[in-house]
């Protein structure tokens, strides 16, 4: 793999392709590596977004996987959610981190570019209220989770429209975002995000013929682990009420 002046995360979502159309801007596309980190639970429209995307902006794509988050609910016998945020933790922050080690061991000095944004959730605005988007930090003082290595190394971490507004970023991108946006998903990425609430679980699940493959594809983990993937009354009003027509596809 060839030296890079910034690499942005990229999940097919809003803010981290707002993060790459900045960052192409600044230091040219030639300069610029997206970085996906597969988590094998991803819309078929967001993975062919990821490949317009790195098309339309003239980037290189890097592809990173450890595992699938059904591999991981297995693994802990529960889905994600709370203090066992596995799929994050084992797919996405543990796999950019080998990926960082690699890369800034033979390259030396790089700049990556998160797209986190304080009105994403109070616990974003308390962690990153105080963070200028134009400065660069070490990974470490971003997300404690990243090893004080990788600032020896020479990485530094921004986030540069940790201050912006969704509205803004929707206007950033023109409508180059992804096409599940515009059918009313607020986050995209897993699909659905099994931490998210149970509305948007069962948003997903209606959408389209994978989200009912998917739903089969959860109740296959929920009997294997005994616990279901929904918390909330509506959840298991939807289980009760509909279960047996969706099961019926498999």
């Amino acid at each position: 793999m060839k030296k890079y002046q910034c690499i942005v995360p990229l999940s097919g979502g809003k803010d981290s392709q707002a993060c790459l159309k900045m960052a192409v801007k600044e230091f040219g596309a030639p300069n610029v590596l997206a970085l996906f980190c597969d988590t094998q639970f991803e819309h078929p429209i967001t993975y062919q977004h990821i490949k317009d995307t790195v098309k339309l902006y003239g980037v290189d794509l890097h592809t990173v996987t450890g595992g699938s988050v059904e591999e991981k609910i297995l693994k802990y016998g529960r889905f994600p959610g709370g203090g066992a945020r596995h799929c994050t933790d084992e797919l996405k922050i543990r796999e950019t981190k080998i990926f960082l080690k690699e890369y800034s061991e033979k390259h030396g000095a790089v700049q990556l570019w998160y797209g986190m944004r304080t009105e994403e959730s109070a616990a974003r605005a308390r962690r990153y209220e105080y963070k200028d988007p134009d400065d660069l930090y070490e990974p470490h003082e971003i997300l404690n989770k990243y090893p004080k290595y990788l600032g020896k190394n020479g990485v530094r971490f921004r986030l540069p429209i940790a201050d912006w507004y969704t509205h803004e970023v929707m206007d950033y991108l023109a409508g180059e975002h992804n096409p599940l946006y515009d059918a009313g998903f607020g986050r995209v990425g897993c699909f659905p995000c099994l931490m998210g609430g149970d509305e948007s679980k069962i948003k997903a699940f209606e959408y389209d013929e994978f989200g009912k493959s998917q739903l089969i594809k959860v109740k296959q983990i929920e009997e294997k682990i005994g616990k279901s993937v929904f918390t909330s009354g509506i959840g298991f009003k939807y289980e009760n009420d509909r279960q047996g027509c969706l099961l019926c596809e498999i």
